[in-house]
Parts: C-alpha cells; structure tokens; sequence
C-alpha cells in the first residue's frame, strides 16, 4: 500500500501542481479550458479558499482546490471543490478520496456551510454529495453536478455561479 502524506500547497509546489493537474486531465476540459488554468487563475485571484497537496516521499501526486462560490438565493459561505487531481500513474491508489475527505474536514472546522462539485457521480457520491433539482449550475449536465452541506442545516435553492476566474481561465484557454 503506498504511503503518502496530505499538506497546504507551498509556494515550491505551484509548478508541480499544475503538470500533476495537466497530466490527470489529459484529453479532458471543462468546457474549453484547462483545470490547471482554471487553478492558476483562482491563485491569481487570491480565490483559493483551500489547496492541499498528496505527496508521496518526494513526488506531489495529488492535488484538489477549493474557492467561493456565488448562490441567487444569496445564501453565505459555501464553496466549489475541485478540480481533484491525480497523476495517472497513482490513480486508484485512494489519492484522490483522501484528498477529498481531508478538504472536507478542514472545510467543516473552517466553517464552510457547503460544499459543489463537478464532477464523476460514483465519487461524489460516496461523500455524501446529492443531485437536486433545487441548486443547479446551468450549462452544465445535471447529473455531473453534486452539493453537499457542511455546517449549514438546509440545501440552497437556486443557481451557483463559480468564481469569476473560471471565465478567466476560459479567456486565457
């Protein structure tokens, strides 16, 4: 079983995290752009409300960010995780769940009140993450969109719009 260890990002590893991140989306965008552009961008924007890396010995393996988001019912405090990140060669070695599991808890002590993502439903899922009708993303498929409450006791209603820098990233794509 490998042995990898879960830290805060570092100034060092910026450029670490964006090959990991190029390399774990090869062949594979949001809607056009990059997920490392759209990870450059929220560090540029001072949006990374999170950023953790996993690391295995002296290899960065693993990346997830988290950054605000915006919900029209005006509801407070919750954010976007994601892009998760994995270098293919450590795929399926439970990186990219332990990522997910440590940004959820240091999101709950950080008083985060919900968590979206984006993403593959049998992952999601399995944080406790749902699908509703009552907190959508427009523009992008339904079943790939997933919420989660943290510290909050009530889903939102209405629709999410992710930080400015993900039209940045596009822009730049």
């Amino acid at each position: 079983m490998d042995r990898f260890t879960i830290r805060r990002e570092t100034e060092a590893d910026i450029s670490v995290i964006r090959e990991v991140t190029g390399k774990a989306f090869t062949g594979l965008s949001l809607r056009g752009y990059s997920e490392q552009a759209i990870v450059e961008a929220l560090r540029d924007a001072d949006a990374l409300t999170l950023s953790l890396i996993a690391v295995d010995g002296p290899f960065v393996v693993g990346h997830v960010a988290a950054s605000p988001v915006t919900i029209s019912d005006g509801t407070q405090g919750w954010v976007s995780l994601g892009p998760v990140s994995v270098e293919p060669k450590f795929q399926g070695r439970g990186i990219g769940s332990a990522l997910v599991s440590r940004a959820l808890d240091q999101l709950r002590e950080s008083g985060v009140g919900g968590v979206v993502a984006l993403g593959e439903p049998e992952f999601y899922r399995k944080f406790g993450f749902t699908q509703g009708e009552e907190l959508v993303h427009p523009g992008f498929p339904a079943e790939n969109f997933f919420a989660r409450p943290i510290r909050d006791s009530r889903m939102p209603t209405g629709e999410v719009s992710y930080h400015p820098a993900f039209r940045q990233a596009a822009k730049n794509a």
